[in-house]
Parts: C-alpha cells; sequence; structure tokens
C-alpha cells in the first residue's frame, strides 16, 4: 500500500536533468493544462450561464459537462496514472515527444469541441482517453502489475463514452447524450473512490501521528462495488426505486470507510485535511442523487457535489501533493496551497449550498462559485509553472 505513491522516482537517477523539465514526468503537463483550463473555462461558462457573454462560449450544459469531465477531469486523471504508473511498474510512461504529443491531442480536442468540425471534436475526443490507455497498458503489461489493469479499463471506458456522446450530438445514435456523461461521471466516482482509499488512510497515518486511520475489508468491498453496481443501473436503466437503494447503500459504505480514517485527526496535517474534506462529498453526492431520483433535489446538485466538491478537492489537493513530492520539494502546505485549497471549498460550499436553501439565487450561486473556482486554479497553474516546467530542486530526473 505504501508503494502507491512514492516520493522519489522508481529508477536511480543517471544523467543530470535537464533545466526545462515539462515533458520529464506525465503530471507535469497535464497538471498545467488541466488547472489553467479549469481556471478558464468555468469562468467563460459562468458568463455565458448568466448571459454576459454576446456569444455562447458552449453549445449548451452538456458541453459544459463535456469538458469538465472529458477535459478537466480527464488531464488530471491521465496526469496523475502516468506518474503513479511509473512507480507500480518501474518501466517507463510517456516523456518526451510522446508526453508532448498526448498532450497535443488533449489541447485540439478542448478547441475543436467550439469549431463547426464536430466529427473531427469526435475522433479527438475519443481517441485521447484511448491513446493514454494505450500507453498506460504498456508499462503495466511488461511488469505484470495485474492490480492496476482496471485503470486501462476505465480509460477504455471514458474512451467509449466520449465518442457516444459526440455520436449523440451528431444524431447519428437516437440516444440522450446525458447517458454518457453519466456512465463516465461513474467511471470518474469508482477512480476517485479507488485512489481515496488507497492514499487517504496511508497519507493520515504518514502524516500526522498517532492517527491510526484504518480500513475494513468488508467495507471496502461494499464502498467499491456498490459504486460498481450503480455504474451497472445507469448503464442498464434500472428503475428509479432501485437506483435510490444502490445510492444510499453506497452514502452509507463510503460514510462509514470516511469514518474509519479518522477524519477528525486530519486539521493537524493540512495536505491531509483537503483530502479529507473533499472524500466526504461523496457520500453527500450519494445521498443527493437518491433524493434526485425522487424529485426531492434537483439532479445538478448531485451532480456538482461530486464534480465540485469530491473531484475539484481531491484534485486540487492531489494535484499539490505530487506536485511538490515529484519535485523534490517538502511535503507541507504552504500559504498559496492553503488559499488554493479553500478557494475550491468554496466553490463547492457556494455551488450545492444556496441553490438547496434559496433556488431564486441560483445564477448569484453560479457565478460566485465560478470566481471562487477559477481563482482557486487559476493561483495554483500561476505559482506551479516554475515549479511543474523547471528540473526537480533535488536535481533528480523526473
Amino acid at each position: 500500500m505504501a508503494s502507491f505513491i512514492p516520493l522519489e522516482p522508481a529508477q536511480p537517477p543517471s544523467t543530470q536533468a535537464p533545466a526545462f523539465a515539462l515533458w520529464q514526468l506525465g503530471f507535469r503537463p497535464f497538471y498545467l493544462l488541466a488547472s489553467s483550463f479549469a481556471a478558464l473555462s468555468i469562468a467563460l461558462w459562468a458568463m455565458q450561464f448568466a448571459g454576459w457573454l454576446p456569444g455562447a462560449y458552449l453549445q449548451g450544459p452538456m458541453w459544459h459537462a463535456h469538458e469538465m469531465l472529458f477535459g478537466f477531469t480527464l488531464a488530471v486523471i491521465v496526469g496523475f496514472l502516468f506518474t503513479a504508473g511509473r512507480n507500480w511498474s518501474g518501466q517507463p510512461t510517456p516523456t518526451g515527444l510522446q508526453l508532448a504529443a498526448l498532450a497535443a491531442l488533449w489541447v485540439a480536442g478542448r478547441v475543436l469541441v467550439l469549431t463547426p468540425f464536430a466529427w473531427t471534436a469526435a475522433v479527438a475526443n475519443a481517441a485521447f482517453p484511448l491513446a493514454c490507455a494505450l500507453a498506460l497498458a504498456r508499462p503495466l503489461v511488461a511488469a505484470r502489475n495485474r492490480r492496476n489493469y482496471f485503470f486501462v479499463g476505465l480509460l477504455l471506458l471514458l474512451s467509449g463514452a466520449a465518442f457516444a456522446f459526440h455520436l449523440s450530438a451528431l444524431g447519428v445514435i437516437e440516444v440522450p447524450a446525458w447517458p454518457g456523461i453519466q456512465l463516465a461521471l461513474d467511471a470518474v466516482l469508482f477512480i476517485m473512490a479507488v485512489m481515496g482509499g488507497r492514499v487517504i488512510p496511508m497519507f493520515t497515518n504518514n502524516g500526522i501521528s498517532g492517527a491510526g486511520a484504518t480500513r475494513h475489508a468488508l467495507v471496502e468491498k461494499a464502498a467499491l462495488g456498490l459504486v460498481l453496481a450503480l455504474l451497472l443501473a445507469d448503464a442498464t436503466g434500472l428503475p428509479p426505486m432501485a437506483g435510490t437503494a444502490v445510492a444510499l447503500a453506497a452514502a452509507l459504505a463510503h460514510l462509514v470507510r470516511w469514518l474509519l480514517w479518522r477524519p477528525w485527526k486530519a486539521p493537524a496535517n493540512t495536505l491531509v485535511l483537503v483530502l479529507h474534506v473533499a472524500y466526504a462529498w461523496i457520500p453527500v453526492h450519494l445521498t443527493l442523487r437518491a433524493m434526485a431520483l425522487h424529485g426531492l433535489v434537483p439532479a445538478s446538485l448531485a451532480t456538482h457535489a461530486l464534480t465540485v466538491g469530491a473531484a475539484g478537492g481531491l484534485i486540487i489537493g492531489m494535484m499539490v501533493r505530487t506536485a511538490r513530492g515529484h519535485t523534490g520539494r517538502v511535503l507541507r502546505a504552504d500559504q498559496v496551497d492553503t488559499a488554493c485549497f479553500v478557494l475550491v471549498l468554496l466553490a463547492a460550499l457556494v455551488r450545492i449550498l444556496v441553490p438547496l436553501a434559496a433556488p431564486a439565487h441560483t445564477v448569484a450561486a453560479v457565478l460566485f462559485s465560478a470566481a471562487f473556482w477559477s481563482l482557486g486554479f487559476g493561483l495554483f497553474a500561476v505559482c506551479y509553472w516554475p515549479v511543474l516546467t523547471r528540473a526537480r530542486a533535488d536535481g533528480k530526473p523526473g
């Protein structure tokens, strides 16, 4: 378990690292691209939502969901998997020109969805996770690291979901675009649940003396199995009562799982605290989702509890942690890091709580939430640009 994200590369350094290190490891370009895109895209979408833009940035809410899933979130996942995958397998993951080509493919997808070239956009957005799945499979298969093969399968699922979304938008298949988005959301939820279960208790015990974070085999199986059951329910179109039962059971399992990690100990370490707070949004999301199936709350609140609260919090927390650890810096949050964490948390609180308590102020909530989100990720992009583009502080490659 402790080998999930070593703070040093798997292989010993053999040559002096180049001064410009953007293409040395997957987290570097994809964290920069994702954070910059998160800040700009959400700011533009919020202005479009409020009617402040003379023309549309995106074609509608489905495209906003598409870009945050297959743009922002997927970029972070790929950057993380390429970095962790090298440590899991002891084999190289994409660097140099290959990594730059994958980053260019991701950028092409973001640009093409804004153009009339719909088929080209479809191919680019489906090709990116497919290419990344193949790139991740090579080192894992070479090392026979079967424990992590499922990440390749999830990337393939995301590729299929992206292509299905585009085919629906093109009118090639007569199904709503949302099912593709929902399946992708379920896949992202499963990735977060797996990663969170591996790293949060480990980081808690490593970073806080006497924390006593534990894991229970039955709770682990229930938490992950119920997320897969929810994905299956969405894929097969089970009736609302079945979906409600699965969502509520999953919420309970994830709440128990989180409590076993001793979250009340987390305030002693800011880098640990941000991960605990973010994970707490998962049972909130699942509860809101069960309520939304019966019309008790808008479905968008459940979606944003997952995407802004859980994904946003885990992403900013892990980006700071891995950016520091994999560039040879001290694993301690400074004032800038803390400001990023607080801003993303505020974005989630405003986006969910204000529409829940005062639906008439939803537009204002979206605008304020977007401002907090864009400031948080924009601050990360600006402050971590020198960290992610320059050689490690300790002179080692990676």
